[in-house]
């Protein structure tokens, strides 16, 4: 049996849930109605994730089918998005890459986020010797230009799907180490934190349960924000060879493959796969930007 003192302590938690629940989906909608290209942002995100979890499903063609007789065909009924120099379908390869793009993208961003809250968290709270040395190798990793650093990375760890992924994360994570270690250096005086070390909470338990719920919110929106960094780095990386082994589909390999083409007028190739790189990309901005305003209540106009 449930006492009556324990029943009204669930009816006000109850209560105040449903209070925080529609105060936060207020602001949600207020900053879409202020703020529409945030909701492009999110129906192309969703868009995407659409097409990559049923591209396989969508597409006319095997991606990897090759068909000497139909190579380098112009846009038509039977290929809407025209061939490539084997004759496989672009429209079928552009939807397969979708799927490969994003995957990579969300992969590394996951890793550096957990990787880089978690030295942000532990370098911002105790500081001393511990801040310096790791502050410095991330200025070190930072010190060169985000796509060389991984374009050297690449080539020393080898193509591949799973080095890619590697190497993004490697150095998307000094941001969000960065932006962790700045809040948690101005949460961890404050009054909540005091009360917690005189309540004699453990350590792990202050920064995990206190410090890094508070603190998370502009990692977030850094996260979303670097998806598209992350799918820029993946096609660039593929461009040149670095990423992606063909004849797995990807945006920056099918840009590479048809870029030798543009001069004699056959630009399907490269177009149709850049246009999908150029879409994504801005639906991330675009959603992280509506993140964004919705996390920070300093950005609400």
């Amino acid at each position: 049996m449930v006492s009556a003192s324990e029943r009204a302590k669930l009816e006000e938690r109850s209560a105040r849930l449903q209070r925080l629940s529609r105060k936060r989906f207020g602001v949600v909608r207020v900053v879409f109605l202020q703020n529409p290209m945030s909701t492009v942002g999110v129906v192309l995100v969703v868009a995407l994730l659409l097409v990559a979890a049923l591209g396989p499903l969508m597409a006319p063609y095997d991606p990897n089918d090759t068909n000497p007789r139909v190579r380098m065909s112009p846009p038509s009924a039977s290929h809407p998005f025209g061939t490539d120099s084997y004759g496989r379908d672009v429209l079928s390869r552009v939807l397969a890459a979708a799927r490969v793009d994003l995957t990579i993208a969300v992969v590394a961003v996951s890793i550096s986020l957990v990787i880089g809250t978690t030295i942000g968290a532990l370098t911002g709270y105790f500081g001393g010797w511990l801040d310096m040395v790791v502050m410095r190798v991330l200025d070190a990793l930072q010190s060169f230009p985000q796509f060389i650093l991984a374009m050297g990375l690449a080539a020393a760890m080898g193509p591949g799907v799973r080095n890619l992924i590697i190497v993004i994360a490697i150095v998307m994570t000094p941001g969000s180490a960065r932006i962790m270690r700045s809040r948690i250096i101005s949460l961890r005086e404050m009054a909540f934190v005091d009360a917690a070390r005189i309540a004699r909470v453990p350590t792990w338990r202050i920064i995990s349960a206190h410090l890094v719920p508070n603190g998370i919110g502009p990692v977030i929106v850094h996260a979303a924000l670097a998806l598209s960094f992350a799918m820029l780095d993946a096609a660039g990386l593929s461009f040149i060879g670095l990423g992606v082994r063909p004849p797995q589909a990807e945006w920056g390999t099918m840009i590479s493959d048809g870029v030798g083409n543009l001069l004699a007028g056959e630009w399907w190739v490269s177009v149709f796969a850049g246009l999908a790189l150029f879409i994504s990309v801005l639906g991330f901005n675009l959603f992280g930007d509506g993140l964004r305003d919705i996390l920070d209540p300093r950005m609400r106009r």
